[in-house]
């Protein structure tokens, strides 16, 4: 399931908190978002369309939820970004991070850590 950079920004406020209400997503994103309430409205109904969200009546409203799982869309967003820049690779987008000095002494610990849990582990 494709979802867009901006339908995600709604998904992270659904993530954080479920169910919402549409006049809830929209003033939550009213402070980080110059979006107006059609936009965020509109984005909404593609998420319903792409069953990305499920939307229950209460009252004279409805309520959304995620049905697409965060973890589901990081891996499937990040295995994308892998296959069309690095050719589905890790240890390139590394490299490439540490060349352009984007990695602190925090990430370069972190990444030791995690191949000696790696290796480990026999994988």
């Amino acid at each position: 399931m494709q979802v867009s950079e901006a339908e995600s920004v709604v998904m992270e406020v659904l993530w954080l908190r479920s169910p919402l209400a549409a006049e809830d997503i929209v003033s939550t994103l009213a402070d980080s978002r110059d979006w107006q309430e059609p936009t965020i409205k509109t984005l909404l109904n593609r998420l319903l369309n792409k069953g990305a969200i499920a939307a229950e009546k209460d009252g004279r409203r409805y309520l959304y939820s995620p049905l697409l799982k965060r973890a589901d869309w990081l891996m499937q967003e990040s295995r994308g970004l892998l296959d069309r820049l690095f050719d589905g690779r890790v240890a390139p987008l590394v490299a490439h991070f540490s060349e352009h000095r984007k990695l602190s002494r925090k990430d370069i610990a972190d990444l030791r850590k995690l191949l000696e849990e790696l290796d480990d582990d026999g994988r």
